[in-house]
């Protein structure tokens, strides 16, 4: 397949492109200095220069507590660029693969989520992810509309200027610092590596739709940051706190933790325990660990 990576330079992105890489596919790998989905001319001239088989969308405003004073960016990106992506794809009759996020729900449900439930979004970026999603369910029939839940991964998360959560972690136990973390929100972290492996599986085929796409299981962001010091073999202390305690500008869903109901109903799901997951992150960059 001839595939367009948009958001390559991202911390999922970069790992998309390996992925398919991998599979002996030919990838052209975009930044945003090469699209902006915001605008559909840029749109349309990128992609009509590739003419790929399969765009997969992982660009995104993501800084969730900014989307609440830059509602106008969160809306641009997450929503007018899914929409000019789907009606671009649906053009060259391409396969449009977009990422979306956990943020859809509120929380409330408190056991795991699956396609079939209602969204509603607490939060700006949820909202706008959320409209993404419509805009692709319904500008491009050949969509496959993908939830993914606190993603980390090996590459530098470039829209935040930061490492992903696994790494501050890390660096700020090594400096002996006391973390204080929410033991009252629930998610299932995933690594990107395993989002990226399941992707080339769902682009590869004819099922298109709404999928869920995470870890096995959940945690607590709490139980999440005692294990990642335990499995890197630190002794940091933890302590838990509410998260009315984080200061954080947008509301979290208390309870965000999906269900693979769809890949387990296609027998597509390739996902993996997230402690298998984190074990397998730790184990491979153990030496780096000061």
């Amino acid at each position: 397949m001839k595939v367009a990576v948009i958001g390559a330079s991202g911390q999922l992105g970069q790992d998309v492109v390996s992925a398919f890489r991998a599979g002996q596919h030919q990838v052209a790998a975009l930044t945003h200095g090469e699209i902006e989905i915001s605008s559909l001319e840029s749109v349309r001239q990128a992609l009509g220069g590739i003419r790929p088989d399969v765009v997969v969308n992982t660009a995104a405003f993501h800084n969730v507590d900014k989307c609440e004073s830059e509602e106008a960016q969160a809306f641009r990106v997450n929503s007018i660029g899914a929409r000019y992506l789907a009606q671009a794809t649906r053009e060259l009759e391409a396969k449009l693969v977009h990422i979306s996020t956990d943020y859809v729900f509120d929380g409330k449900k408190r056991s795991p989520y699956v396609e079939a439930d209602t969204p509603h979004p607490l939060n700006v970026y949820g909202i706008s992810k959320l409209a993404g999603e419509f805009f692709v369910r319904n500008g491009n029939p050949r969509h496959f509309v993908v939830r993914v839940s606190g993603i980390y991964g090996q590459h530098l998360c470039r829209a935040k200027g930061s490492p992903n959560f696994v790494e501050t972690m890390l660096a700020r136990g090594a400096k002996g610092e006391t973390i204080r973390m929410v033991d009252d929100q629930f998610a299932t972290p995933t690594p990107t590596v395993e989002i990226a492996r399941q992707l080339v599986a769902l682009a590869g085929s004819s099922e298109f739709g709404l999928y869920h796409a995470t870890s096995e299981g959940s945690c607590s962001w709490y139980e999440f940051t005692r294990t990642i010091f335990a499995l890197a073999g630190m002794k940091v202390e933890v302590q838990p706190i509410k998260s009315e305690q984080s200061g954080r500008a947008a509301i979290r869903p208390a309870y965000s933790v999906l269900e693979n109901a769809e890949l387990k109903k296609r027998s597509l799901n390739l996902f993996t325990h997230w402690r298998t997951g984190l074990e397998s992150y730790i184990a491979a960059r153990i030496p780096s660990i000061s």
